[in-house]
């Protein structure tokens, strides 16, 4: 998106489509809550495992006991600066990586082997179209979103990229970008000064993302024409933001972190929605 229509929408001056539908609301049912020290960015989820994803370590967990099974962290002067959500695609996490909150913007996606947690493959995307906060495998092609900010951090001399310009893109196999699509300003607003965090595909076909802080989901469609995505659905969760997975080994739970400064505690959660 350009400057000016970026401009105008933080003003208020452009707006949806006219004729856009509400966004409905989703029941929901919690199904389980683990402790987690590591669960502080997001979650990634296989039949057996969840694994609790902080900037620099990772720990895979049993799903059904929460027992910590394995561990990885990053060296103090190591190359991975800031983890965010994952995916298990084929016995491999894969998650994206950015230097979140330096100056200028760079992003990767960091891969590992499931079982073990050794780091095992990279892909970087150097200056991009903002900070890679998500990931996922959907219908045989990756997607993700980068990120961008309406805060000022410390090597930033302006808005860290401003959030009108955050995408949600398709890659090709080689993972160049093939498509790309921004968000309806109304969902930006949910998002106070930060963005998109996380987000993962549902089954029921529609894409499923989450801000930085508020503790919901926002159901997504591809628009029949143009490049701004359709905002159908929310789901109130027990969460806080942050990287989701759906549970592709059971069909309506995603699951979520919570970050509890109050309690000093992090727990990762699961939920089932209610899909039509």
């Amino acid at each position: 998106m350009t400057a000016v229509p970026a401009l105008l929408l933080a003003a208020g001056l452009l707006s949806a489509p006219a004729g856009a539908e509400e966004p409905k609301p989703y029941p929901v049912e919690a199904v389980a809550s683990f402790p987690a020290s590591e669960a502080r960015q997001a979650v990634a989820v296989d039949a057996e495992s969840f694994y609790a994803i902080n900037s620099r370590a990772i720990a895979r967990y049993d799903r059904k006991t929460g027992a910590r099974i394995a561990a990885w962290t990053e060296a103090r002067d190591g190359p991975i600066v800031h983890l965010d959500s994952g995916v298990v695609v084929d016995g491999k996490l894969y998650t994206a990586h950015s230097n979140y909150p330096e100056w200028p913007m760079t992003s990767s996606v960091e891969i590992w082997d499931a079982a073990t947690l050794k780091h095992v493959g990279t892909h970087s995307f150097g200056i991009d179209r903002g900070s890679l906060t998500w990931i996922d495998y959907h219908e045989g092609t990756w997607w993700g979103g980068f990120a961008n900010y309406n805060r000022v951090f410390d090597r930033s001399p302006m808005a860290y990229g401003n959030k009108y310009n955050t995408q949600i893109v398709r890659f090709d196999p080689g993972w160049r970008v093939a498509e790309a699509w921004v968000l309806p300003p109304e969902l930006l607003e949910k998002f106070g000064d930060m963005s998109n965090s996380g987000g993962s595909w549902g089954p029921d076909g529609r894409l499923w993302i989450t801000g930085h802080d508020e503790p919901e989901v926002y159901a997504l469609e591809l628009p029949d024409a143009g490049s701004v995505l359709r905002w159908v659905g929310t789901a109130p969760l027990d969460i806080a933001g942050q990287g989701i997975a759906w549970d592709r080994t059971q069909p309506g739970v995603i699951w979520g972190v919570v970050r509890d400064k109050e309690k000093g505690e992090n727990r990762v959660t699961a939920a089932r929605v209610q899909l039509p």
